[in-house]
């Protein structure tokens, strides 16, 4: 079985997804004139912006949600993969598809809120919602909306619950009983009862819960990581140098792994700051904003918030005290660097700060991935359940599928507590690599509707509108029903 899933997940990410992700990230940041740098004090701006609504959540708690789904493991345990696999090269192609892929972040967000709808009472939209409206094409959105159930309701919640239970095992030994030949895992069952608390409430829960823990927990491991940088700041040269010429070929101990290094950067960055994948348009649509592209430049931002800026934090704390091993790709077991003889990808990141401070930093370590992976948890949760509503919204008894979703759900997050890393990420890859595939190539087809919509936000902003409002009629835009109502009762209300 694990071979079976290490071949689909090959199969997923072949050379064709990468150069499709890669590809089109630049293809928007072209045609988009390089808002992933023009515009970082307006997106900053944006962020901190207070509108809200019943049926909404603000600016910054969607940013809080989509940034626990992008700010979790991928940080911490992704970068430590990225490099086991493609060496330190690895971490400037995590840095390349993080700034190309900000622009594909912003368009597939501002799709989100062009074609959002209100689903009793609670803003609702993302892919399945734009490729049905923007495209036309109801099959391809069910599609979506199917993958992304099974991906974010069953395959993806186990990398994160997998990589809760290996911290803390790396610190206290947590034994796996079987009890009638089920495995029992107490990490498991604590995560799951905290988690069914959570999601039971709904959006509004989620968005308050990722409000409180997100600023909190990325503040506590950036200050540990600023810490340990700041210690070897004469280090920086030399290890950016090790970065750049490893990832070019340069590098003679790892040109073995030179191919290693594009595929599992990108793979990697991906994984972890999501652009393209087509999970943050959820959370992006549930945002009161009175124009789309205010919330794509704020999405657009937390790309650089993970992935710029966390991963590459927790890459330099790994490079700088050497706590690594580099896998060979042409033979079993063994490596091309071996500084961790008997610890895997999972313990790289607890040995770098431990190195620092061995009275508690394998502990701290393990606290910071419990929320970055909980809250990512979380996320996964939201996007399962807008699709199931999207699926299920004409029905009655949707509420039944709902909750037919969070058993699954619950049950697969204990499942990824029994499982190996390899296995659990394994199968993770495939559930990514899978929507990334449909979602990309859909934001490709709607990109003239995200130019548009910047285009018009841009033009009323030069004009010295601050708080532009978005009438898609005027800009050839159909099937943007929730605008079309805001801007007639807008209207109505000046006449």
């Amino acid at each position: 079985m694990d071979e079976l899933i290490n071949s689909i997940s090959n199969l997923v990410w072949s050379q064709a997804l990468i150069a499709l992700c890669g590809l089109a990230g630049l293809y928007f940041t072209i045609r988009l004139r390089f808002i992933q740098i023009t515009q970082i004090k307006n997106m900053l701006r944006l962020l901190f912006s207070s509108q809200n609504s019943k049926e909404g959540i603000t600016p910054f708690q969607a940013f809080s949600l989509a940034i626990s789904g992008r700010v979790g493991t991928g940080n911490i345990i992704g970068v430590a993969t990225a490099i086991a696999m493609g060496g330190p090269g690895a971490i400037f192609w995590m840095w390349i598809i993080a700034f190309i892929g900000s622009t594909s972040a912003f368009v597939e967000a501002t799709l989100g809120q062009v074609y959002k709808q209100e689903v009793d009472g609670q803003y609702r939209g993302g892919p399945a919602y734009y490729i049905e409206k923007g495209l036309g094409i109801k099959w391809y959105a069910v599609l979506f909306a199917i993958i992304t159930i099974i991906s974010c309701g069953l395959l993806l919640p186990g990398i994160q619950s997998n990589s809760i239970y290996s911290s803390i095992n790396n610190i206290i030994k947590v034994d796996i009983y079987h009890i009638a030949g089920i495995p029992f895992n107490i990490i498991g069952l604590i995560i799951i009862i905290l988690l069914g608390i959570i999601i039971i409430g709904g959006v509004k829960r989620l968005g308050k819960t990722s409000e409180l823990i997100v600023p909190f927990m990325a503040g506590a491991y950036i200050i540990m990581a600023i810490i340990i940088v700041a210690y070897h700041y004469e280090r920086i040269p030399e290890t950016l140098s090790l970065i750049v010429r490893s990832a070019f070929n340069s590098e003679p101990l790892y040109g073995g792994v030179f191919g290693y290094a594009i595929a599992w950067g990108v793979k990697r960055g991906i994984y972890s700051n999501e652009a393209g994948q087509g999970t943050a348009p959820h959370v992006a649509a549930a945002a009161e904003v009175r124009h789309p592209a205010e919330q794509g430049l704020v999405q657009a931002f937390s790309v650089y918030i993970d992935t710029l800026f966390v991963c590459t934090m927790t890459a330099f704390m790994i490079l700088f005290t050497g706590k690594y091993n580099v896998n060979n790709p042409e033979t079993t077991n063994q490596y091309i660097t071996e500084n961790l003889p008997g610890i895997d990808y999972t313990g790289f990141t607890q040995a770098a700060v431990s190195s620092h401070f061995p009275s508690f930093g394998n502990t701290f370590v393990a606290a910071a991935l419990f929320f970055f992976a909980f809250t990512t948890i979380m996320a996964y949760y939201y996007y399962a359940e807008t699709n199931i509503t999207y699926i299920f919204q004409k029905k009655k008894n949707k509420k039944i599928y709902i909750w037919i979703l969070r058993v699954g759900f619950l049950l697969a997050t204990y499942y990824g507590t029994v499982k190996t890393a390899e296995t659990a990420w394994a199968i993770g890859d495939i559930g990514v690599g899978t929507m990334a595939w449909v979602n990309v190539i859909a934001i490709l087809l709607l990109s003239n509707v995200g130019i548009k919509v910047w285009n018009d936000y841009y033009k009323k902003r030069k004009k010295g509108i601050k708080k532009p409002d978005f009438d898609p009629k005027a800009i050839g835009i159909n099937n943007a029903l929730f605008w079309e109502k805001r801007i007639n009762d807008l209207n109505k209300k000046q006449d």
